[in-house]
């Protein structure tokens, strides 16, 4: 199953795959919005997101059944429909435009990340329900074109005030609803090959890798240093994005 890829896809793919676990051993799935442009440097982004998916759905699985009933429902009813819209409108986009377009929105969600990751433009604040609904939204369609929704959901459940319990089981609740509504229009891209299944399971085991560098990793990093250096190195992937 792996002779289609070249080694240089299989090693971005791997390395990839470790940051998906890294991102969800407690980085708050910051690492996560980097997987999807850095293999669009190798690969189509229709491939590279199809390719990620049933890891992420594996790895959801595997978290429902630590933090299901955890849950702010509330959120939730605002949230769930509102990603599910974000889903349908990122799949038209990416039916709707070329591969180079896509790799453009890349390099402005890269870039847009990074700049608020640096200098902290958006501020958490309280959040009325519709911007949960807006910020739901935005979520779903960043999740769709480059599994990156993390950061405009986290600004509206951080603003909640939650304890961290449920803020952890609220966000993953949210992302394997939001995950398992992306399965069908990946089908319909024509990428959700079997081929593309059966790789992106093989590699599974590497994420649960992750997930321990990633424990290993907090305790010997300065997570805000940490960060800077992946913002960073996000922008310059979001500048090479536009520019390629």
């Amino acid at each position: 199953m792996f002779l289609d890829f070249s080694l240089i896809q299989l090693a971005v793919l791997t390395l990839c795959v470790l940051i998906t676990g890294i991102s969800k051993s407690g980085f708050a799935g910051g690492l996560g919005v980097m997987t999807v442009p850095l293999l669009t440097l190798v690969m189509s982004p229709t491939i590279a997101v199809s390719l990620m998916l049933p890891v992420l759905l594996v790895m959801d699985m595997m978290s429902l059944r630590v933090w299901f009933g955890k849950q702010h429902n509330r959120s939730l009813l605002f949230l769930v429909p509102a990603g599910i819209l974000g889903v349908i409108v990122g799949y038209q986009t990416f039916a709707a435009v070329n591969e180079d377009h896509i790799r453009m929105m890349l390099g402005i969600l890269c870039i847009a990340f990074s700049v608020n990751g640096l200098s902290g433009i958006v501020k958490v604040k309280s959040c009325s329900n519709i911007w949960g609904a807006l910020l739901g939204g935005l979520s779903g369609f960043t999740s769709f074109v480059a599994h990156a929704g993390g950061p405009p959901v986290n600004v509206y459940l951080l603003s909640k005030g939650l304890s961290k319990q449920t803020y952890l089981s609220t966000a993953v609740v949210f992302f394997a609803a939001i995950n398992l509504a992306k399965v069908p229009p990946y089908i319909a891209l024509g990428q959700f090959t079997q081929q593309n299944i059966i790789t992106a399971l093989l590699l599974v085991p590497l994420s649960l890798l992750g997930i321990r560098l990633g424990v290993v990793a907090q305790h010997h990093l300065d997570e805000r240093k940490f960060f800077f250096i992946i913002y960073s190195l996000l922008l310059l992937l979001g500048f090479y994005l536009l520019l390629k």
